[in-house]
C-alpha cells in the first residue's frame, strides 16, 4: 500500500491515522531489506484494495488511479527490483475499461489485479465482458485476489483463514462455468493462495451439472491447467501434492503475501517451500524464477 493510497484511505475514514492492519503499513526500505534477506531479486507489486473500502464507483476509480500512478512510478524508478500490477476498479465496468486504457496507454504495467468480487458481483459475470475484452486485447496477466465474502458476518475463525480461500474459489468457478476462460483466451489468470480450494473442489463442477450449475469434465480439467497459482497462503507442505497433480509445477509461481504477513513469516513460508518433499530441484527452480520469467517476458528482458 503506497503512501498516497494510505493517505487517501485515512482521509476518507477507512483507516486510522496511525497503526491499522499490517497490509496498510508498507514502506520501501523495509520491503527491499526483506527481499534482500530472502534472496528475492524482483517483486511484482500490487495494491489489492477491496471494494469494501470504496463502495462508491467514483471513489474506487479515484483510488485505483492513485494506486496505479504510485506503483508505476516506483517500478520505473527501480526497474530491476520491481514490476507492478495495475488495480482495476470494476464496480462500474466503464470505469474499469477507462483505467485499463489509461495505464496500458502510458504506464506499461506488467499486468493487472482484480479482486475476486466487487460488491456482490464475481469475476465471470457476463456484465463484465467489456472489461474482459479490454484485458484480452492486451494479452493481460491478471492476478485474482480475495477478501471477505460478500455479506459474511465476523465469526470466531478470522476471514483470512477460510473465507479468503472461498472467495478465490468462487471467482475461479464462475470464470470456468461462465465460459469466460474460452471467450477471452489471451488473458493469463493467476489465482492467489494456491488457487484457494479450486484445484481440490473442481470435480464438484461435474457433479453440479445434474443440479443445473457445472461444467463437463474436459472443460474442468482444461480450466485447472489454464490457471496459474501462487504459493502464498502458504502452499507447502499441505497443498503441494494436490496442486502438482492438478496443474503441474510449470503453472506455480512463488508468492510471499508480504506485507499482509510479517517479514519473519515470509522466511518461515519460504523455508517450508524450499524443504517441501513433493518438490524436486527443477520444480523449485521453476517456481522460484523460471515460470515467472515465462509469464512476464518484459520482466525477463529487463533482468537480462
Amino acid at each position: 500500500m503506497p503512501a498516497p493510497v494510505r493517505s487517501w484511505l485515512v482521509e476518507h475514514g477507512m483507516l486510522p491515522p496511525a497503526g491499522g492492519p499490517l497490509f496498510a503499513r508498507w514502506d520501501l526500505g523495509t520491503t527491499l531489506a526483506t527481499m534482500d534477506q530472502h534472496g528475492i531479486q524482483l517483486a511484482v507489486l500490487s495494491a489489492p484494495v477491496p471494494t469494501a473500502f470504496t463502495p462508491v464507483p467514483s471513489q474506487a476509480a479515484e483510488l485505483a488511479t492513485i494506486a496505479n500512478d504510485s506503483l508505476g512510478t516506483l517500478a520505473r524508478e527501480q526497474p530491476s527490483r520491481f514490476g507492478w500490477l495495475a488495480s482495476v476498479p470494476y464496480l462500474e465496468p466503464n470505469d474499469a475499461v477507462a483505467e485499463i486504457e489509461r495505464v496500458y496507454g502510458g504506464q506499461a504495467p506488467d499486468g493487472v489485479l482484480l479482486t475476486a468480487h466487487a460488491g456482490t458481483q464475481y469475476l465471470g459475470d457476463p456484465a463484465l465482458d467489456p472489461v474482459m475484452a479490454a484485458l484480452n486485447d492486451r494479452d493481460a496477466v491478471v492476478l485474482v485476489h480475495p477478501f471477505d465474502l460478500p455479506g459474511a458476518s465476523p465469526i470466531a475463525v478470522p476471514s483470512f483463514v477460510v473465507d479468503f480461500m472461498a472467495d478465490t474459489t468462487r471467482a475461479a468457478v464462475q470464470l470456468t462455468v461462465s465460459g469466460a476462460l474460452d471467450r477471452f483466451p489471451r488473458i493469463q489468470w493467476i489465482l492467489a493462495h494456491g488457487g484457494g480450494a479450486f484445484p481440490y473442489l473442481a470435480g464438484r463442477l461435474a457433479l453440479g451439472r445434474g443440479l443445473g450449475y457445472g461444467a463437463d469434465p474436459g472443460a474442468i480439467r482444461a480450466a485447472v491447467r489454464r490457471f496459474w497459482y501462487d504459493t502464498a497462503g502458504p502452499m507447502s507442505p499441505y497443498a503441494t501434492p494436490s496442486l502438482l497433480a492438478a496443474a503441474g509445477a510449470g503453472r506455480i509461481l512463488y508468492g510471499s503475501d508480504y506485507n499482509a504477513i510479517p517479514a519473519a513469516t515470509v522466511g518461515e513460508s519460504l523455508a517450508a517451500l524450499r524443504a517441501d518433499p513433493a518438490l524436486d530441484a527443477p520444480a523449485r527452480a521453476a517456481i522460484a524464477r523460471g515460470n515467472a520469467l515465462r509469464l512476464f517476458p518484459a520482466l525477463a528482458q529487463r533482468l537480462g
